[in-house]
């Protein structure tokens, strides 16, 4: 059953009842949380995932898995990351916003944000030809 995986947030016991989410809610939270950092160009996705952004459907949990052990939360972050950052401090920086995210929207706690930088993504060139003098040389002179 998929219930048996959802994440209790309120006491059971209470009066009006308890609350539980399921794993890929919180998946979505950390994934929207380690975008927002600075220095991060994308999070890994699968070919389910690169197929439905084609058709217009965005996975915000892409690139999150999210373990539940002995009611311990830990979260694994795959990222590329931009050229020229500093990786470490990229790193903390996304273990840091993750964890103050899901505490502010669930009031969970992650005992472990493990960050795998899984490539760095270089800046894009842009292109030195133009297009109105196409067999220009790098002096401006043509042949």
């Amino acid at each position: 059953m998929a219930e048996d995986s959802n994440i209790i947030l309120a006491d059971s016991h209470s009066a009006n009842g308890s609350i539980e989410i399921a794993p890929e809610v919180l998946e979505v939270i950390v994934g929207i949380a380690a975008t927002q950092i600075d220095g991060v160009y994308s999070m890994r996705g699968s070919l389910a995932n690169s197929l439905n952004e084609l058709f217009g459907r965005k996975n915000r949990g892409k690139g999150v898995k999210i373990d539940q052990d002995a009611g311990h939360l830990s979260a694994d972050v795959y990222a590329f990351l931009n050229y020229g950052v500093s990786v470490p401090q990229v790193a903390l920086a996304i273990q840091e916003k993750v964890k103050q995210q899901l505490l502010f929207m669930t009031g969970l706690k992650l005992v472990a944000v493990n960050v795998y930088v899984q490539g760095v993504v270089p800046a894009k060139q842009t292109s030195v030809v133009d297009p109105n003098n196409l067999f220009a040389e790098e002096n401006g002179e043509t042949k």
